[in-house]
């Protein structure tokens, strides 16, 4: 059993991010168990790396002073896993938003799709999400997608050293993704799409791995919250 002292000098928790919740959510409720558990007014406690609200998966927390290994737990790839829609689009890249293009798939098969993956290996060019939590101007991207305002998104380079079709059922794309940190799946859904000469939305998201902390190993927040009592 950890102590109000062990969580003080630094744990690394794994913790599976259930479906909705924020990353930001995540901190916040794993910071106030500890503190009531342990009866302590403050600790630091913080994410190393934003799972969108869409995806679930393994999400490193860091308390005490392993905070400081947050910016070294960010920098080491990561591995996702997910399923992409052929043949629409929505403005977020994923079900956050309503679809608002639809294309032709029937010039798509097997092999297009197969094919298509040697396109994102490598170095790639991506423009992130406009819905994403990253900042212009001391503003949330999504503020100003909310808003309804233009804001001009600049690409960004990002590395992709495994894209795996896992399986292929009609217009549902499984796949396997490693990546550097700062990817966007959704941005490689909606450029996958692009590059079959259609459009693509991502539906299902899971990361993981991070490094070589793999989901398996991590728990619940309940589950968390369970070990505390």
């Amino acid at each position: 059993m950890l102590t109000a002292e062990d969580y003080q000098a630094g744990q690394v928790l794994l913790i599976d991010k259930p479906l909705t919740w924020t990353s930001f959510q995540a901190v916040n409720k794993l910071r106030w168990e500890i503190r009531q558990a342990f009866n302590i007014k403050k600790i630091k406690v913080g994410h190393a790396g934003t799972l969108d609200p869409l995806a679930t998966g393994l999400l490193i927390i860091c308390t005490g002073k392993m905070t400081k290994q947050i910016n070294t737990f960010q920098g080491q790839d990561k591995e996702y896993t997910g399923t992409l829609v052929l043949g629409s689009t929505t403005p977020s890249f994923d079900l956050e938003t309503e679809i608002d293009q639809t294309f032709p798939t029937d010039h798509i098969n097997n092999d297009l799709i197969y094919e298509a993956t040697s396109q994102f290996i490598g170095n790639i060019e991506q423009f992130p999400p406009v819905f994403s939590a990253l900042k212009k101007d001391g503003k949330r991207l999504y503020e100003f997608a909310r808003a309804g305002e233009d804001v001009d998104i600049k690409s960004r380079t990002v590395s992709i050293s495994e894209f795996e079709i896992t399986t292929i059922d009609g217009n549902l794309i499984n796949f396997r993704v490693v990546c550097s940190k700062g990817t966007y799946i959704r941005s490689l859904a909606h450029d996958f799409g692009k590059a079959l000469n259609s459009g693509a939305h991502l539906s299902v998201l899971r990361r993981t791995k991070i490094g070589e902390y793999h989901v398996n190993d991590a728990m619940s927040p309940e589950d968390f919250i369970a070990k505390l009592s």
